[in-house]
C-alpha cells in the first residue's frame, strides 16, 4: 500500500490511500479476520442458571446453560399449575379429583399422555403398575382422602373390587369408569412426567445442558459445562431416620433416573409393625419384599417413576426376571439379607460410578 499526502481546497488535511491489486486482497484477508474475531467476540458464554422451589408437596431444582442468560421460572410455575391441574389428587377442582367424584370425565393433553403410558405399564408388568391402587392408598393413610379406621380383610376385599385399570377407559378425551368407585391416583407416575415437561421446555428453547430434579427425580441432558464433565447424581443409602447419606454417585448421559423406596415413607401401628406406602395392587395390602430401594434409569423420568414403583411391589427374582426382556431399563436394587445385612445389586448396565 503506498500513501500520499495533499490539501483540500478547504486548507484541511486528508489522507488519500492509492492501493494495488495485492494490497486490495490483503486488505480483504484482513477485514475478514476481523468479522470473525468480531462474531466470535460477540458471541457471550452460557449463563448457568438455577432455579428452585416447591412443588407437587416437595421441592424441586432445576440447573441450565443458557446463552439466551434468561430465567425461565414463570414458565416453569405456569406448566406446574396446568400439571396440578388436571392431575393433583390434593386439589379438590382438579380433572382427576372430579374424575375421582364421577363430577366430570373431559381431560386435556397432560392426562391423556400419563393416562396412555400408566396403561401401557400396566400391561407390561401384568398390574402390578396400577394408578387405580389409589382407593386402598387412602385406605392406609398414605393419600389425600384420609384413613379407613375399621380397615380388616373384608374391607380390603370389597375396595379391591373397583381396583384394576383395565375397568377405566379412554375414548378421546374422555375417560370411561366401568365401577364408580374406581379412584384414581398418578402420584406414582406423574413426578417423572412433570421433570420431563420441564426437560421438555427447555429442549424447546434450544437448551443442551441441563438438570431437572423434582423430588428425588431426575433427567438430565448434555453436561454441567461448569465442571466440564457429565452431570453426576447420588444413590441414597436408605436410612428408616431422618439421616441422609450418599451410597455412590454415577454419570448420567441424556437419561433419567427415578427412586422408590420404603426407607422415607412408612407407617408404624400400634404393635410396632412397619409397614410401607407402597401397596401391592394383587392383595391391596402394603408390599412385603426385601427390598428397602430401587433405581431406574430410562430414557424419559415418567418411565422411569413409574417402572421404579412397580419393581418394590414385584419383588427381588421377579424383577431380575423381567429385565431380562426389558434391556432398555438399568436398575440398582438395595435390599435385605437377614444373613449378610443390605446388599446391592446392578442390572442391565446400571452405571458403577
Amino acid at each position: 500500500m503506498t500513501q500520499s499526502y495533499e490539501e483540500n481546497h478547504e486548507g484541511s488535511q486528508r489522507f488519500t490511500c492509492v492501493f494495488s491489486k495485492n494490497s486490495r486482497v490483503f486488505a480483504a484477508a484482513v477485514i475478514g479476520v476481523l468479522l470473525v474475531f468480531f462474531v466470535f467476540s460477540c458471541k457471550q458464554a452460557p449463563t448457568n442458571t438455577k432455579i428452585s422451589g416447591e412443588v407437587f408437596g416437595t421441592s424441586y431444582g432445576v440447573q441450565y446453560y443458557s446463552e439466551q442468560h434468561k430465567s425461565f421460572q414463570q414458565q416453569f410455575d405456569s406448566l406446574f399449575d396446568i400439571i396440578n391441574t388436571s392431575m393433583s389428587t390434593y386439589q379438590t377442582d382438579s380433572d382427576i379429583s372430579k374424575i375421582n367424584r364421577n363430577e366430570a370425565f373431559v381431560v386435556d393433553e397432560h392426562f391423556i399422555h400419563v393416562f396412555k403410558a400408566s396403561k401401557a405399564i400396566y400391561e407390561a408388568t401384568d398390574g402390578v403398575f396400577d394408578p387405580t391402587i389409589g382407593v386402598l392408598v387412602n385406605a392406609w393413610d398414605f393419600g389425600p382422602e384420609g384413613k379407613v379406621v375399621a380397615l380388616d380383610s373384608l374391607k380390603i376385599d370389597s375396595l379391591m373390587l373397583s381396583v384394576g385399570l383395565d375397568k377405566v377407559h379412554l375414548d378421546n378425551a374422555n375417560i370411561i369408569k366401568e365401577h364408580p368407585s374406581t379412584f384414581i391416583d398418578f402420584n406414582a407416575i406423574a413426578k417423572g412426567y412433570g421433570v420431563d415437561v420441564i426437560a421438555n421446555f427447555l429442549e424447546s428453547q434450544n437448551i443442551k445442558d441441563y438438570l431437572v430434579e423434582i423430588g428425588g427425580e431426575i433427567r438430565c441432558k448434555g453436561q454441567n459445562l461448569e465442571k466440564q464433565k457429565p452431570w453426576k447424581v447420588g444413590v441414597e443409602l436408605p436410612h428408616f431416620d431422618e439421616e441422609q447419606s450418599i451410597l455412590k454417585t454415577i454419570a448420567l448421559h441424556d437419561e433419567a433416573m427415578a427412586t422408590s423406596g420404603t426407607y422415607r415413607k412408612f407407617k408404624v401401628d400400634s404393635l410396632g409393625n412397619r409397614y410401607s406406602h407402597i401397596l401391592d395392587p394383587k392383595t391391596g395390602y402394603p408390599s412385603k419384599t426385601n427390598l428397602l430401594s430401587i433405581s431406574v434409569i430410562a430414557k424419559d423420568c415418567m418411565t422411569a417413576d413409574a417402572y421404579a414403583t412397580a419393581f418394590k411391589a414385584m419383588g427381588l427374582e421377579k424383577v431380575k426376571t423381567f429385565l431380562v426382556s426389558h434391556p432398555e431399563l438399568k436398575v440398582f436394587l438395595i435390599f435385605e439379607n437377614d444373613d449378610r445385612g443390605l446388599e446391592t445389586l446392578a442390572l442391565n448396565g446400571f452405571p458403577e460410578d
